[in-house]
């Protein structure tokens, strides 16, 4: 039983190393592939089927989908059509697995370490890492037929395999959490196919625990995508659906679907790897032609209005035409990003200050819901571009979609920076100094005080405070010389608290300067418009 665990722990480990080493190497060209799939289902199809293969891994194929459909990048049915065709890459996957080819887990493994060790380069220790996982996966795989070879004697499990065999609604719950637990279908499989090859399983049970693996793999992308918009839940939530339709009138079926493949392969082990793909076959061939009324009925299941209010709130398609009053939405959602940066800071001040970890967990998901708002803003104009514009309102979209940009670099410097400094300070139980924190956190009030003027300069575009903006800039330079030059002061005096701090606290100081330039940005455009900005703070040279 020890032996059992550890390799289907090892298989795991196997499949984790695979999907987190191919989406380190290829995982942006996966992005741009799958939103580039859209032009038709059949070619939607195909970039679900090979970016599963890849990263071997239909949850993570399903998440960057429902990404894309949250934003708007790509419709409900082209969706569903590169989920279809991830269900089937899986299931190829342990057709390529069932080969016995466990010879080349040593090689794998030998040339993956070695790859690892020599290369510097991120993406070939990634694909490095890919190799190691592959290999751990065939090894996994021999191991757990030897585990499994002995429980064909076990009275207890034989006894288990033929209650299951006689209920087959309970073999496909048992199958279907295992799926869920592992977070993999195709683990089950694997393993379903581990216990087919020795007898421990019969063919109907096999049939009926490949069903159950089919399910429960849907499972995870639904729980991950919970606190997502209708776009993206309806990817999930549809594909679960699918899968849940096709497992019960399957399993009605489930000895007739079982003899059928045996007259075909009278391997047990092929028989499970078979059912596995005819399942998945047989439902993209029903499914692709169906995705136009099938996503209807996902828009009736899950209506925008009965989701929780999460993405875009004011980017109304129908108010294209009306170019003042879609720039009056775009610049109304521009002010939510500003209003999510804002609470970011706070959280991140307030991280800082308790040792709070779970508000420096909750700046990731707001920088998520950042970059979701600036590509959703981006696209709304992009669409209202495509119309005759007048000068003025050309430039009034030129400043809110600089102003989102700029906001969402301030979004990735409190969560890549800031947030990573205070995870530091909280790991190593570091202290600052009572002069450090009342001056870092005058650096914060200061910088959130600015951005609070910045929003009203994008809904006023008053000259005044966008001049306030920008000389705003020489009190946060001076901020900053001040407060550096007392944290050397208090170096040298020996102070501890300021010697362990010393690379936190200028780091900090550093990056809210940054966010600080980042903010006065949005008066650029309108002191320019009026000629009081200069193309250049250079002195010109008379000599």
């Amino acid at each position: 039983m020890l032996d059992f665990v550890g390799s289907v722990a090892l298989l795991l480990w196997g499949l984790r190393m695979v999907k987190t080493g191919v989406a380190r190497a290829f995982g942006a060209q996966l992005r741009r592939w799958i939103a580039a799939g859209t032009r038709n289902r059949i070619l939607a199809f195909c970039v679900g089927f090979v970016a599963t293969m890849a990263l071997q891994s239909s949850t993570a194929t399903a998440l960057m989908t429902a990404a894309f459909a949250g934003s708007g990048l790509m419709n409900s049915a082209m969706a569903q059509a590169i989920m279809l065709g991830a269900n089937v890459g899986t299931s190829l996957v342990s057709r390529i697995l069932a080969f016995d080819i466990h010879w080349l887990a040593p090689l794998l493994i030998t040339a993956g370490v070695i790859l690892f060790t020599i290369s510097e380069a991120e993406p070939r220790k990634a694909i490095a890492r890919a190799a190691i996982g592959l290999g751990l996966m065939l090894l996994s795989l021999h191991l757990l037929g030897q585990a499994t070879e002995p429980m064909r004697h076990s009275q207890v499990l034989l006894a288990l395999m033929a209650s299951l065999d006689a209920v087959p609604v309970v073999a496909v719950i048992v199958a279907t959490v295992l799926a869920i637990a592992s977070s993999s279908s195709l683990m089950v499989v694997l393993l379903t196919m581990s216990l087919a090859a020795n007898g421990t399983v019969g063919p109907a049970l096999s049939v009926a625990l490949v069903l159950g693996a089919n399910l429960g793999g849907a499972v995870p992308p639904v729980i991950a995508t919970l606190g997502h918009g209708p776009f993206a839940r309806r990817v999930t939530v549809g594909n679960f659906f699918v899968r849940a339709m096709g497992s019960g009138i399957v399993l009605l079926f489930a000895e007739q679907a079982a003899s059928g493949l045996m007259a075909i392969d009278s391997t047990p082990a092929q028989l499970v790897v078979d059912a596995h793909i005819a399942f998945n076959l047989l439902l993209s061939a029903i499914m692709l032609p169906l995705l136009g009324p099938f996503s209807s009925l996902m828009r009736r299941i899950l209506p925008e209005g009965s989701i929780p209010d999460d993405g875009p709130r004011h980017l109304d398609a129908g108010i294209l035409d009306k170019p003042t009053m879609a720039l009056a939405a775009a610049a109304r959602e521009t002010l939510r990003m500003g209003d999510c940066v804002a609470s970011m800071l706070e959280s991140n001040l307030q991280a800082l200050q308790m040792n709070d970890t779970k508000r420096c967990a909750s700046i990731a998901a707001m920088d998520d819901e950042v970059d979701r708002l600036n590509s959703a803003v981006k696209l709304y104009l992009a669409k209202l571009s495509r119309t005759a514009l007048v000068d003025k309102d050309e430039r009034r979209s030129a400043e809110i979609v600089s102003y989102a940009t700029n906001l969402e670099h301030i979004g990735d410097i409190i969560d890549k920076s800031l947030r990573e400094l205070v995870e530091k300070k909280i790991k190593h139980h570091l202290t600052f100094s009572d002069e450090g924190l009342a001056e870092i956190e005058q650096f914060y009030g200061v910088t959130i005080e600015n951005l609070r003027i910045a929003q009203s300069v994008l809904v006023s575009g008053d000259e005044q405070l966008a001049r306030k903006l920008v000389e705003a800039k020489l009190e946060i330079r001076h901020l900053e010389e001040s407060s550096a030059a007392n944290h050397m002061t208090r170096l040298r005096y020996g102070k501890i608290a300021s010697m362990q701090t010393s690379s936190l606290h200028l780091d900090i100081l550093r990056d809210l300067k940054r966010i600080n330039a980042h903010i006065a940005a949005i008066a650029y455009p309108i002191l320019k418009q009026t000629g009081a900005l200069r193309d250049s703070r250079l002195v010109e040279n008379n000599g």
